[in-house]
């Protein structure tokens, strides 16, 4: 399946494993999302923001913030009271990272804080040892007109279009899963017999965009915890129908440490 030796498919699965724990435990890295707070069109005052916050037509709109030492991600010091952001946009606020964030419609402020619990408890993550049979080969099946409702950890629901299903077999179960993506790969939420249990409730797997002719593979090895499972201030997608696979998938990463 794989065209590494032994041991260069180790040292490339370590060297992937080590990059992730340095990115999940960053300063700013998943694990310090300590709020996310959804607005309204009312301004209110938010825990970790200076200033209040709220919602129009455009976005997200911050207010009475003239002197608070709020930053562009630059460094320069906002001199306005009245600051602007859309989904994405960053601000800094003392050692915290404000973020704006739009889901249906509907606007919220993350703050992220290198002090949160979530991310000063983090030891690291834990995963199975790699293995080369968890690397599958596929089949990438298109599915252009189909739409599918998705629901959220937090119970939203909202009507998604997957690129399509990737096709293989895992020992006597037949998987289809519904994957998203573009040009850069495919995506999809699995979950499977150690979930809730050995590992996270679900977890995620990034493929490589499939050939001409549809092959691809599909490397549990790189699957990995989403974001809720170090925060309870995201709202992640479930697995679909589909990708609650029965078979115990023991590759990829498995749970938070020491949290």
């Amino acid at each position: 399946m794989s065209s590494e030796t032994p041991a260069e498919f180790i040292a490339s699965w370590t060297a992937w494993h080590t990059a992730r724990e340095r990115s999940v435990r960053a300063p700013h890295g998943i694990a310090a999302l300590r709020f996310t707070h959804w607005l309204t069109e009312e301004a209110t005052a938010l825990e970790g923001a200076p200033g209040t916050w709220r919602a129009d037509a455009t976005g997200i709109v911050g207010e009475r913030l003239t002197g608070t030492g709020l930053t562009t991600p630059s460094g320069a010091q906002i001199m306005t009271d009245r600051v602007e952001l859309v989904h994405g946009d960053e601000l800094h606020f003392g050692d915290a990272l404000l973020r704006g964030m739009e889901r249906d419609g509907v606007h919220a402020l993350r703050v992220l804080d290198p002090e949160a619990p979530t991310r000063t408890s983090l030891a690291g993550i834990s995963a199975f040892a790699p293995d080369v049979a968890w690397i599958r080969p596929a089949r990438f099946v298109p599915s252009p007109d189909v739409t599918v409702e998705t629901e959220s950890i937090d119970g939203h629901v909202t009507t998604e279009t997957p690129v399509g299903r990737v096709e293989f077999e895992l020992g006597d179960e037949a998987v289809s899963l519904t994957v998203t993506g573009g040009p850069n790969g495919l995506w999809a939420v699995f979950s499977d017999g150690t979930s809730g249990e050995e590992s996270y409730r679900f977890r995620f797997i990034s493929m490589p965009t499939p050939t001409a002719d549809g092959h691809v593979l599909v490397d549990f090895n790189r699957a990995y915890l989403p974001p809720c499972a170090f925060s309870d201030h995201y709202v992640c997608p479930l697995p679909a129908p589909n990708n609650r696979l029965r078979t115990r998938i023991t590759a990829g990463e498995r749970l938070p440490l020491g949290q």
